[in-house]
């Protein structure tokens, strides 16, 4: 089995780094690692504080035309954040725009703080999750459906709506959450499925509650991509690697190590099935953990 390794693109440039800086960082670590890195992904967020934060739908065109040999794809976007129809609409110029390059991921949403501050509702996770369904329903029929589109759900609807052109060819769509109903939701619409900062335990657990559904309504489980985001960091010595978050991210809850023990966990998450990895680096900016990142894991991979 073969892993596609993708990166996670910081939110934002650190306080006080200009916006050149953060970018040529990020052509830093494209350029060291090469042929390693396949895709580009961007959480959506709109605020970390008051640290720097880049709104996730315009840097993914952004990264798309920068980086026109890079898949691009947002891990997840929060379904709450844009009208449904006009993130399939979205979805859709960018695939066409892009040559097929985007990978469509989205979920309930989360981050409380965020929705009041910008003005909006933050419904109880029965709701948001009802809000998923609705948003699914009509993506996937704009996709898919020829002619004009109508649908009527418990909280959004379309009404005789064209999505012209339709994306082609459709973009792979990952569903994101650990939730039990969340997950049914991506048995049921999605080609893959996605839990971030997961130890190999916590995703095996889920697993078994994905492959449950997906028997449950006649599903393919051996079919739907299975994929992990999170951090890795990968140094020398085991301490090493964790002072390059300053022990934020440990084995825990993250991909840690020598390049034996990264080997090692990723090689577990291989045995689950799992296909793609999406990881923010420690210590992007350094050439020798770069080089130890690709040459003694990412090539054994």
């Amino acid at each position: 089995m073969s892993l596609d390794f993708g990166i996670a693109v910081h939110w934002g440039p650190r306080k006080g780094m200009p916006q050149a800086t953060f970018l040529a960082e990020l052509d830093f670590a494209l350029t060291h690692l090469g042929e390693s890195v396949g895709s580009l992904w961007v959480t959506d967020h709109f605020q970390w504080d008051d640290h720097p934060t880049h709104e996730a739908w315009t840097t993914l065109a952004f990264l798309a035309a920068r980086y026109p040999q890079m898949m691009i794809g947002p891990m997840v976007l929060g379904q709450s954040y844009r009208n449904p129809a006009m993130t399939a609409k979205m979805a859709a110029t960018l695939q066409s725009l892009s040559g097929g390059r985007l990978v469509m991921a989205i979920g309930a949403g989360w981050k409380e703080d965020e929705y009041y501050a910008y003005g909006y509702d933050y419904p109880r996770p029965a709701i948001r999750i009802e809000q998923l369904e609705d948003t699914l329903e009509i993506m996937t029929r704009l996709w898919k459906q020829p002619g004009q589109v109508s649908y009527i759900g418990k909280h959004y609807r379309v009404e005789n709506a064209w999505c012209e052109p339709k994306p082609d060819p459709l973009p792979k769509l990952i569903v994101g959450g650990a939730g039990e109903k969340t997950m049914l939701l991506a048995a049921r619409f999605a080609d893959g499925w996605n839990i971030p900062d997961a130890p190999v335990i916590t995703y095996a657990e889920k697993l078994a509650t994905l492959r449950r559904h997906c028997e449950t309504i006649g599903r393919d489980y051996d079919a739907m991509h299975k994929s992990w985001f999170g951090r890795i960091a990968v140094a020398p010595t085991l301490e090493a690697a964790l002072a390059l978050s300053e022990g934020k991210w440990t084995q825990e809850r993250a991909i840690v190590g020598t390049p034996g023990q990264v080997c090692e966990q990723i090689h577990a998450f291989m045995a689950l099935g799992v296909t793609q990895i999406m990881c923010e680096i420690q210590g992007q900016t350094d050439a020798a953990t770069l080089k130890l990142l690709r040459d003694e894991v990412l090539a054994k991979l």
